[in-house]
């Protein structure tokens, strides 16, 4: 019988306790890497609720939203989503507005009662309307909600 030499068929397996090993390594790699997405998205998100609660709308975000409603002007649209927020922001989680309830606007918080404030005291008295609704359903709840500003002309 001959035995397997150094640079033979033995030699080139690893055996299962090595692979197993290897397998777990590259598991922990990947949880790391997991955990380090997780803990940015979730600094990120942080940052979003801190700015959403805290910080005022600002002529950057009123240069965006005139663009927006001028693109969709010149597209020949009477409507464009203005701005979009989480449902979880208002103090229903979006309820009042996704079944259309009056006064839906008092459930709203921070930037987004900023954003409606600024609709009733600036673009209604021009003429322009606002609709407020979930945008998306993520598992069957309200997701989302944007806003909708429109200037589309009275039906008489």
């Amino acid at each position: 019988m001959v035995e397997p030499t150094a640079g033979g068929p033995r030699a080139s397996i690893e055996s299962a306790e090595e692979l197993r090993k290897r397998a777990l390594e590259l598991q922990l790699v990947e949880l790391e890497r997991a955990e380090k997405i997780n803990t940015r998205q979730a600094a990120k998100h942080a940052e979003f609720v801190e700015d959403f609660f805290r910080k005022h709308i600002g002529d950057n975000e009123r240069a965006v939203i005139k663009r927006l409603v001028m693109k969709a002007a010149a597209d020949g649209k009477y409507e464009a989503m203005v701005y979009s927020f989480p449902s979880s922001f208002c103090t229903d989680s979006g309820r009042a507005i996704n079944n259309g309830v009056q006064g839906w606007q008092n459930t709203l918080q921070g930037r987004a009662r900023e954003v409606y404030d600024l609709f009733e005291t600036v673009a209604r008295p021009q003429g322009y309307s606002l609709k407020a609704m979930v945008i998306n359903f993520p598992e069957g709840i309200p997701g989302d909600i944007g806003f909708f500003l429109g200037w589309e002309p009275p039906v008489e």
